[in-house]
């Protein structure tokens, strides 16, 4: 069982794509969104808003006029109805280092905007910020997790 502990603590540190800080996590963790490249934003990931009862699942990929990410949020139906809510997605990193991301629910008008930093040892996979609803202008604080892979399209 001794032997196995190394072993499996390494296959774990591989799979989460993070080194830990006695393996030099500022090489392998970026620290700051700007150093992350920008296919790590691509793919599945998991938005969780303050007050929501239930998670959202967000796809992003590369945005086909800029250097950026578009995709999409799927929200649970609020009202009991088993219809989601979707709504269109466009952002980069901003020069400051944090995710800006617009959602739109119409493909027109932005109703909502979130911002958020990249989390200190989350090697690119954890987000945490502030959405906010353009119809009233109320903040929610957000929480994205990426699911699956670390890059490319998921």
């Amino acid at each position: 069982m001794t032997r196995l502990l190394p072993a499996f603590l390494a296959v774990l540190v591989a799979a989460t794509g993070c080194a830990t800080a006695t393996q030099g996590a500022g090489a392998d963790c970026p620290a700051d969104a700007r150093e992350l490249p920008l296919q790590s934003l691509y793919g599945r990931w998991e938005a969780r808003f303050d007050g929501a009862p239930a998670a959202a699942i967000v796809q992003l990929g590369r945005h086909p006029d800029y250097a950026g990410v578009r995709g999409t949020i799927t929200r649970p139906a609020a009202d009991g109805s088993a219809r989601p809510q979707v709504a269109q997605l466009a952002g980069d990193v901003d020069d400051d280092g944090a995710l800006s991301i617009d959602e739109s629910l119409d493909g027109r008008a932005i109703s909502g905007v979130w911002a958020g930093t990249l989390q200190p040892g989350s090697c690119g996979r954890e987000f945490r910020g502030t959405w906010r609803n353009a119809a009233d202008e109320s903040t929610h604080p957000f929480v994205l997790n990426k699911k699956g892979g670390m890059q490319g399209n998921q």
